[in-house]
């Protein structure tokens, strides 16, 4: 067949894809009445995952498949956000400006159809879910260099809102100029976190440069837009939105850098059997008092995946303990384990129940 053949072929396709996305979304504006008259949560994102796993294992049973697997999810998720965009837009907040690596971690939770508001601080974006301006939230929580992010772990112990998701995103710093010469770098703004995954890079190849704090790395890429002696460490996609050069990609000092996000809402997710608990304790101030509690944890065969102490606000030398543990808050051996903690502890506040990030 000629190329004008092929091309024609595709073109038909393509049409039969139209036709049969059109129906869908007939289909899932049935299921969003149905559900409204119900009173339930139009938005089920449990559904969607499973979604997404259904179709990728069928591609992979599929005899002489060659569309890539990892293409299934984004053009399933695009298509998913886009039929639940015709009676009302998804309401997302999230940290940072435009192009901050959050903008794009909720981008691929909720696809480009959902309505995004940015929070200038993460503090506001917790406000903006628990008082309802938006059905969800998606702030970072953990970065695999740099460890825990200080101020969701703060903003935990004051806000009404419990993680509903987690999404993992690797995290390619760039950095950004108006051109693309290096030598004539004064000063680079960023993120606190952004600097310090780049500091050896940094240290290498702008010795003499000024390093500047920015509250996100999507702000500091509009710092450096309107100044020629300044860089900032951002995402591609701040360099897009802001006009700016890539000078260079993947700067960051360790290349399997991934940060973890969560999703914020006003209620957790049901089971699904591949699920993580969160929960902050604080114990006693006596001798073996964390130790007794692991043993909890190890009596009830439950795998702790992390463990970070903060300080406790308004107690001096005082420390809370962020937990991630595996299984689901309804699964007997955690409630079972659940229940000892709070008979031992002076607080124990369940963050959330929710499927594990692939």
């Amino acid at each position: 067949m000629s190329v004008d053949d092929l091309r024609k072929r595709i073109d038909a396709l393509d049409d039969e894809l139209l036709r049969l996305m059109n129906q869908r979304a007939k289909l899932a504006q049935q299921i969003g009445k149905g559900r409204r008259s119900a009173a339930l949560q139009t938005h089920d994102p449990e559904r969607e995952t499973e979604i997404y796993a259904r179709l990728e294992q069928r591609l992979t049973k599929m005899r002489g498949a060659i569309f890539p697997v990892t293409g299934v999810r984004p053009v399933f998720r695009e298509i998913v956000s886009a039929c639940l965009s015709i009676d009302e837009k998804l309401s997302v907040a999230y940290f940072g400006p435009a192009g901050s690596f959050t903008h794009m971690a909720a981008q691929s939770a909720f696809g480009m159809a959902a309505r995004y508001v940015d929070g200038a601080t993460i503090p506001a974006v917790f406000d903006a879910v628990a008082g309802g301006t938006t059905t969800y939230g998606v702030v970072p929580i953990e970065n695999s260099t740099e460890g825990g992010v200080s101020y969701t772990h703060d903003c935990f112990l004051e806000a009404d809102v419990m993680i509903r998701g987690e999404v993992l995103l690797d995290v390619n710093q760039c950095l950004l100029a108006r051109h693309d010469d290096v030598s004539r770098i004064e000063r680079v703004y960023s993120h606190p976190q952004a600097l310090a995954q780049c500091k050896e890079w940094l240290a290498k190849h702008l010795p003499r440069a000024q390093y500047v704090v920015s509250l996100s790395t999507s702000a500091a890429a509009r710092e450096a837009a309107v100044d020629d002696t300044a860089a900032a460490i951002s995402s591609r996609l701040a360099a897009e939105l802001n006009g700016l050069v890539v000078i260079r990609s993947g700067i960051q000092d360790r290349k399997e850098n991934a940060t973890r996000f969560v999703v914020l809402a006003k209620s957790d997710a049901p089971p699904t059997g591949n699920d993580r608990t969160s929960i902050v304790f604080s114990t006693r101030d006596k001798r073996g008092a964390l130790r007794s509690v692991l043993e909890i944890f190890d009596a009830e065969k439950i795998n702790l995946s992390r463990i970070e102490s903060r300080p406790r606000r308004g107690e001096r030398w005082q420390y809370v303990f962020f937990t991630d543990l595996e299984g689901h808050r309804l699964d007997a051996n955690v409630t079972r384990a659940l229940a000892r903690l709070e008979a031992q502890c002076d607080m124990v506040r369940v963050l959330g129940s929710y499927p594990r990030s692939t």
